[in-house]
């Protein structure tokens, strides 16, 4: 399969393991079969946009989250530097990276 299937799959697998999902939770809640679902996450399957419609109701995600940050951003700015790493975080560790940043432009704010 292509590049962008395998990963679209990775990026499946990643929000699944986020919502602490098992593929046999995602498959019952997508109305998919569990095999179908690790054919997905290993980039086997192409996948159609109504199936992918199914997945992302199963994780409660939109099509929009699913693509977010899926390609390289191809301007390697300090925000796009930023966004490339944290877009291969869990998202707990998201959460703390916005914690962090919070933190210190309150800080900065304070200071004026």
């Amino acid at each position: 399969m292509s590049d962008v299937v395998k990963r679209v799959g990775d990026r499946i697998r990643r929000l699944r393991k986020d919502k602490g999902l098992s593929q046999e939770q995602l498959a019952e809640l997508s109305g998919l079969h569990t095999n179908y679902v690790g054919q997905v996450e290993r980039g086997e399957k192409n996948l159609t946009i109504e199936t992918l419609q199914k997945i992302v109701g199963g994780l409660g995600v939109s099509l929009e989250e699913l693509f977010r940050y899926l390609d390289p951003m191809e301007r390697k700015d300090t925000l796009g530097q930023i966004v490339e790493m944290l877009s291969e975080r869990s998202a707990q560790d998201q959460v703390m990276a916005l914690r962090v940043l919070q933190t210190v432009l309150d800080w900065e704010k304070s200071k004026d």
